[in-house]
């Protein structure tokens, strides 16, 4: 049987633990994050996220019940307090704490799949659907470069949709590990505008390597470009002067992959 507690105040000390973890430094400090949805704290429960506790209005808990793993801590919380956990306008009224991964890879060890590197990506949205869309691809990985979002922010959990408990999920010199990547015989490609580019159709589909994706405005950074293998643009048909970053990523991701 869980243990359950029943927290109707707002100032509980529980509560506010909770709420710094919409910021990184909570999340840092205390090295978990929440999860705001079922959908979200079902994919953890399915695929051993480690769970603090599980945080939910009475409704919901009795609704989901029969789910919750053994072990878990259960605390029923007023509409109101799920409030103050979610940015969302009318929550859903379920929530669980769960450990950040602690594991972080290191790219010599790395000799086979396809690896998603994101340069100064910015928006929560656009690294949600990245990520979601490397799991659906068949991805190994996605690792966060310098200057991207974070991960656990609650905007790119939401967006993630729970991918995160599929793929490996790491930081790292985006340098490094391109030319690590390429000491392993793993092709690191580049994707930019660019008329010296090559046509992402042309490159032949593969199953170890890796895809550079550039910020939102400015694309990669000046050094990254000079140390990929090769750098790659989609062919545009319309009028439309380039992608959405996230869209671009998914055309590319499928294109390059082996299925």
């Amino acid at each position: 049987m869980n243990f359950m507690e029943n927290i109707t105040s707002n100032q509980n000390s529980r509560v506010k633990a909770w709420q710094k973890l919409q910021t990184k430094k909570g999340r840092d400090k205390s090295q978990t994050y929440l999860l705001d949805g079922w959908h979200l704290v079902q994919e953890a429960i399915h695929h051993d996220g480690h769970l603090h506790a599980i945080m939910g209005t009475s409704a919901q808990l009795t609704e989901h019940q029969d789910e919750f793993p053994q072990g878990v801590p259960l605390f029923e919380i007023t509409a109101d307090i799920a409030k103050k956990l979610s940015d969302l306008v009318t929550p859903q009224g379920i929530f669980a704490e769960v450990s950040l991964p602690n594991a972080t890879r290191e790219p010599q060890y790395i000799h086979q799949g396809a690896w998603l590197f994101l340069d100064h990506i910015q928006d929560p949205g656009n690294v949600g659907t990245m990520v979601r869309t490397a799991d659906a691809a068949g991805f190994a990985g996605v690792v966060f470069g310098e200057g991207s979002v974070d991960p656990y922010a609650p905007k790119a959990v939401r967006a993630m949709q729970g991918s995160q408990f599929h793929l490996t999920i790491t930081t790292g010199d985006l340098l490094n590990w391109t030319r690590t990547f390429q000491a392993n015989d793993m092709n690191v490609y580049g994707t930019q505008l660019d008329e010296q580019a090559a046509d992402l159709f042309t490159i032949p589909a593969q199953t170890d390597f890796a895809l550079i994706m550039g910020n939102e405005g400015q694309g990669m950074q000046d050094d990254l470009v000079q140390a990929t293998t090769q750098n790659l643009y989609i062919p545009l048909s319309g009028e439309a002067e380039s992608l959405n970053v996230a869209v671009a990523a998914g055309i590319a991701m499928f294109a390059l992959s082996q299925h």
